[in-house]
C-alpha cells in the first residue's frame, strides 16, 4: 500500500513538471477565433490595421480616430492590450469613452484575425510594432501616447513603457510576473527554471516614473490582490493612482461605471494638452 502511494507520489512529482512545460503555452494563452463583425463606436472613423512583424507574421487590428476635424491638430493615443482570452475587437464600439483619445488596439500572434502563434518575446516585440506605426502616423502626438494593459496585456503595457516614450500608463488587473503567480500555485515546483513566459513586470516596474492609473478588482480571484498591489508600491514614480473596485471581479471589471470615469479622468489629463 505504502509503495503504491509512494509510486502515485513519484509520478505527480515528475508529471507535473514536465506538463507545465510542454503545455504551459495552452495553460497561458487562450486564443479567440476571428469576430464576423465589430462594434462601431458613436463617434470617429475606424480603420482595419493590418501589421507585417519582422518575422513575416501578420497582425490584425482596428485604429479608432478620435473624431476631431482636419485641422484640429494631432490627437492623443491609447494602445491597448488585451487579456488572455480576449479579442480585442470589442473595444472599437467603446472608443468614445477614451477621454478625446484616438485608439489603438491588435489583437496578439494566434487571436482573431491575427496569424502566428503567442508568446512573450512576440508579444513584447509586436507591442514595440504597434508603437513605432502610430508614431509615424501623420495624424497623432507621439508625446501623448498611452498604453493600457489588462491581465495578461498589463505585462506587455509595461514592457512597452520600459522600451519607448509615454505619457501614461493605464495597468487594468495587472500582476507582478506570471512566475510569481504561477509558483503560487505550485509552491513545490521550480517554476522560475520551467517557465518559458515569466512576463515580468516588477522587475521592471522600479526604472517607471511613467503617471500610471492602476485599476483592481476587489474579487479578483484570477489574480490575487497582493500581485497587483506589489507592483503599484515598486513603480518608480510618485504619479500614480490605486483604484479598487469593490463589486467587480476579474472579468466583469469593466462593466463598473466607476472603471470607464476612473479612466476617462485620468487621460482627461493629457487630452486637455495644447496641441
Amino acid at each position: 500500500m505504502l509503495l503504491d502511494v509512494l509510486k502515485i507520489v513519484a509520478a505527480v512529482a515528475v508529471g507535473l513538471p514536465i506538463l507545465l512545460y510542454f503545455y504551459q503555452e495552452r495553460m497561458l494563452f487562450y486564443p479567440t477565433p476571428p469576430v464576423s463583425s465589430v462594434p462601431w463606436p458613436a463617434r470617429g472613423e475606424v480603420e482595419e490595421v493590418r501589421l507585417v512583424a519582422a518575422d513575416g507574421i501578420s497582425l490584425s487590428g482596428w485604429f479608432v480616430s478620435n473624431g476631431a476635424r482636419r485641422g484640429e491638430g494631432r490627437s492623443p493615443l491609447v494602445i491597448y492590450f488585451g487579456g488572455n482570452a480576449e479579442d480585442v475587437s470589442w473595444l472599437v464600439g467603446t472608443a468614445d469613452r477614451f477621454a478625446g483619445h484616438s485608439l489603438l488596439v491588435l489583437n496578439y500572434r494566434g487571436y482573431g484575425g491575427s496569424g502566428g502563434r503567442p508568446g512573450e518575446s512576440a508579444l513584447f516585440a509586436d507591442a514595440l510594432l504597434a508603437y513605432d506605426y502610430a508614431r509615424q502616423r501623420g495624424d497623432l502626438d507621439a508625446t501623448r501616447f498611452i498604453a493600457m494593459g489588462r491581465s495578461l496585456g498589463s505585462g506587455v503595457a509595461v514592457y512597452l513603457a520600459s522600451h519607448r516614450q509615454l505619457a501614461g500608463v493605464i495597468l487594468v488587473t495587472p500582476y507582478d510576473s506570471v512566475r510569481a503567480l504561477a509558483q503560487a500555485i505550485y509552491p513545490w515546483l521550480p517554476v522560475g527554471f520551467l517557465l518559458k513566459h515569466p512576463f515580468d513586470s516588477l522587475s521592471r516596474a522600479d526604472k517607471l516614473t511613467t503617471p500610471l492609473l492602476c485599476l483592481v478588482a476587489e474579487n479578483d480571484r484570477v489574480i490575487p490582490r497582493v500581485h497587483s498591489l506589489r507592483l503599484f508600491e515598486a513603480w518608480g514614480g510618485g504619479d500614480k493612482r490605486w483604484v479598487e473596485l469593490r463589486a467587480a471581479d476579474h472579468d466583469d471589471i469593466s462593466d463598473e461605471p466607476r472603471y470607464w470615469d476612473e479612466i476617462a479622468a485620468f487621460l482627461g489629463r493629457f487630452a486637455l494638452r495644447e496641441r
